[in-house]
């Protein structure tokens, strides 16, 4: 039997206590974002183009150091304490971006659109969004085709999102 397809994990709840996910433990996964990745064994993706984890590990505190900082967009999150999300963040982007699929293992299918639902994103919240976004990925001073295809990522997801018209 190989070591790709272990027993199922039990059913555990994410650390937001929404929708039932396989996987480790959330204490697990937040360890997950902080272990080594090697970037060799991605070789070819984007994720190893820019520089793995670390870039991704500090868009995300980027991010939601620039959140935390905007008391009224702040609100849109239900957490008193944003790490939790910050890694989520973090290890989707991993994933996406063709390293490491620990989000997958932990979440199951990242399933956009239903994580979002039950947020009010409407044009003038996507905006801000983005805008928050954008000045995470200006900090990080990655070259800009590699800066220019995250935004371009950012913008249309953030737009497929929209579930309010105002």
């Amino acid at each position: 039997m190989s070591d790709l397809n272990p027993l199922p994990h039990t059913v555990k709840r994410d650390p937001m206590n929404n929708p039932v996910v396989t996987g480790p433990s959330s204490e697990e996964f937040l360890q997950l974002a902080q272990a080594p990745a090697d970037v060799s064994d991605y070789a070819g993706t984007f994720y190893e183009q820019v520089g793995g984890r670390a870039v991704f590990a500090q868009l995300s505190k980027n991010f939601y150091a620039s959140v935390a900082d905007d008391a009224e967009f702040r609100e849109m999150y239900p957490e008193k304490d944003l790490f939790p999300a910050q890694i989520r963040l973090q290890l989707f982007l991993e994933q996406y971006w063709g390293g490491p699929t620990s989000y997958s293992e932990h979440r199951g299918h990242p399933r956009l659109r239903m994580r979002h639902m039950p947020y009010l994103v409407n044009p003038h919240n996507r905006d801000v969004w983005l805008g928050h976004m954008n000045k995470a990925i200006d900090q990080l001073e990655l070259p800009m085709l590699h800066a220019e295809t995250l935004r371009d990522y950012f913008d249309r997801a953030a737009h497929s999102l929209l579930n309010a018209s105002s």
